[in-house]
Formats: structure tokens, sequence, C-alpha cells
């Protein structure tokens, strides 16, 4: 799992930060019994489903930087980012039980580049190098919501699923910028959407 981990990130993944997603994973299962965070059928495909697929985020991002996971839920990909790419983050998540989540798990895992803002998407502040969120809104609802944490030369790094040509259709109705899709590894019919220069149309 460590070379997966390595290839998808695209950097050497030690053994130190592989306890470390071994740590996060069993932190997940472990509050999943209490707490829903992920589907119970998910569990077991956990590392595919859920840690790899993060790690190829970072990886297709292909540089450092400061980053933003929006609605990040249980810290996916947010945490995974943060624990393989050693940057400094920030985890977007409304829901207070998961924003706990989030604090405890940076608690156990020693993360002192990571913060978390308990406020819907709209109320935070601050400028990105990079933006990623999964799972949240479609792609003109997405940038609507978040275009004001970008700059000109942030990077959106938006895992979609098998609507991810019509949704990027419909975005660029309303929204202009360099746009291209990258094939998942994880998932076959899969596709994350990287995005950059990324404003309203008519400005």
């Amino acid at each position: 799992m460590i070379e997966r981990l390595s290839a998808a990130s695209g950097c050497n993944v030690s053994r130190e930060t592989f306890e470390k997603l071994e740590r996060f994973a069993a932190l997940i299962v472990e509050t999943n019994r209490s707490q829903n965070l992920v589907a119970a059928t998910s569990i077991p495909e956990l590392w595919e489903r859920h840690i790899l697929d993060g790690a190829q985020l970072y990886g297709v991002a292909n540089s450092r930087g400061n980053w933003c996971d929006i609605g990040s839920g249980p810290g996916l990909p947010g945490l995974v980012i943060a624990i393989i790419g050693d940057v400094p983050i920030t985890l977007i998540e409304p829901r207070r039980l998961r924003a706990e989540f989030l604090r405890h798990a940076i608690d156990q895992l020693s993360l002192t580049r990571v913060i978390v803002e308990q406020k819907k998407v709209e109320q935070v502040s601050g400028r990105y190098d990079h933006i990623t969120a999964r799972a949240v809104a479609r792609l003109g609802k997405l940038f609507a919501m978040a275009n004001h944490l970008a700059h000109d030369g942030t990077r959106w790094v938006l895992p979609k699923g098998e609507s991810v040509k019509s949704e990027l259709d419909e975005a660029r109705q309303t929204w202009q910028g360099e746009f291209r899709l990258v094939p998942s590894q994880t998932h076959e019919k899969a596709a994350i959407v990287i995005a950059e220069h990324v404003r309203r149309r008519g400005k």
C-alpha cells in the first residue's frame, strides 16, 4: 500500500507517514460506530475509496502551497492531504459533530498545520492556493459558494463522479477559466476536475 500511496501522491510516503494514515483510518472506523462519518458499506474499502482517493488529489495538484477542503466531513480528502503533503490546510466543516471529530483527529495525529473552520463556506475568509471539495455541490454552485476564497493563481482540485462532463458543461455557461479532466485512479468512471483562473463570465 505504501507503494500505491507514493505513486498516487507523487511523493515518497515514508513508514512514519503511512503509520499516521493507519491511525487516521482507525479513528474513522472507531468513530463510525457512533457517528456516521462514512457509509458503513465503504469501510471494507476504506483505503481504496477514501485514503488513496485523497492521495491522488495531492498528486494531481502537482505543487505545494496552502489548501482548503470544503465540506471536509471526516477529513476526506483534507486530512489525507495534510498527512501526506505536510501542507497547511483549512478544513471547512459547519456540522458540529464532524468538526469535533476533525479537531480530535488533528490532536491525536499531532497535525500542527491544520485549522478547522466550523462555518459555512460563505462565512470563511482568506485566499488559498488549492481548493478541494468532495461531494459538496455541482461545479457551478461550488464555484459560486467558494470563489471568494480563490486568487487568480488558485488551482481547484475537485473529484467528481460519472456526471463530471455534464457538470462541467453546465458550469461553463456561467464560469470561465482553464479546465481539464484527469481520470481517477480509484473510480473507473470518475474524474478529477482541475480548474484554474476561474471567474464568472463577463468579468
